[in-house]
């Protein structure tokens, strides 16, 4: 199998339990989402998303056999790095195209793999790290993980009804966008007044990385 990628960078990652971990990421083209065009965010199901996953024009991005992206992701992890190399697959949703096979051959570089997913699609055995961050009108099937990640607010969902789910660790992350201060305002809001909950922040949008 081909696997079509927009980009391939080492960064570190940005939000979330992992923030400042130093990480590959291969983010995925394509989603079930939006397809990513402009002109018709506005009948997407997800709306607001602030990613580009179209096409392959990113850095390192291509059309990829397994073995072709785990050299690239070699190749892009510091020799310096004692510690176990770390991959973060998104998109996009990644698990439009993630398979067995990749994982396997991702697994035998010695990468620990971590998926940012929607949770609209029940991923393959063997992913090291899951979070899953719903949408409010999609249909959201995968609960549970290691990591649930709501972007806040979104109407149509409401985070405590996800409380009881089977994840590690439960995290509020502000909508970005016109109402930015707004948003990390009524998150900050809702972290204090639901201990259960933590804040994430998109700090490499702060620090200007990846």
């Amino acid at each position: 199998m081909m696997y079509t990628v927009k980009e391939i960078y080492f960064t570190l990652q940005g939000e979330g339990y992992h923030t400042g971990r130093p990480a590959v990421f291969i983010r995925f083209t394509g989603c079930n989402l939006w397809t990513g065009l402009e002109w018709d965010r506005q009948s997407a199901i997800c709306d607001w998303c602030d990613t580009d996953f179209v096409g392959t024009d990113g850095p390192n991005g291509g059309k990829y056999s397994t073995t072709e992206i785990t050299n690239i992701i070699t190749d892009l992890w510091p020799e310096s790095q004692s510690s176990r190399p770390y991959v973060v697959c998104t998109g996009g949703e990644p698990l439009l195209q993630m398979d067995n096979t990749l994982i396997e051959t991702i697994h035998d570089t010695g990468f620990e793999i971590g998926l940012e997913t929607n949770g609209t699609i029940l991923p393959p055995q063997g992913i090291d790290w899951i979070c899953v961050s719903p949408k409010a009108k999609a249909d959201f099937i995968l609960k549970k993980g290691n990591e649930l990640k709501i972007v806040f607010p979104q109407s149509g969902i409401n985070p405590r009804q996800h409380e009881n789910l089977e994840f590690d660790h439960f995290f509020i992350q502000p909508m970005d966008g016109k109402k930015q201060k707004e948003n990390i305002k009524k998150s900050e809001e809702f972290v204090f007044k639901y201990p259960q909950w933590k804040l994430s922040l998109q700090t490499h949008k702060i620090v200007g990385i990846p």
